[in-house]
């Protein structure tokens, strides 16, 4: 599991930085473009934020499945 933290963690700084640079950017010159950009990387980040979370879970159940049996 650890390394599925890692890996997760990485990808999830690698595109929240750029998603935090283009919004700062959309907020200084108030063009619309960095704000889509910043929202798109923002979804990115929850997409793997919640598929870390998924395979946490479902890990967890079938390694109870497989102790029941």
């Amino acid at each position: 599991m650890k390394v599925l933290f890692w890996i997760s963690g990485v990808l999830a700084v690698m595109l929240a930085v750029p998603a935090l640079f283009f919004f700062a950017l959309h907020l200084s010159t108030g063009e619309p473009v960095p704000l889509v950009r910043a929202k798109a990387l923002y979804r990115w980040v929850v997409v793997v934020v919640l598929g870390t979370f998924n395979i946490v879970i479902f890990t967890r159940v079938f390694e109870g499945l497989r102790a029941i049996w």
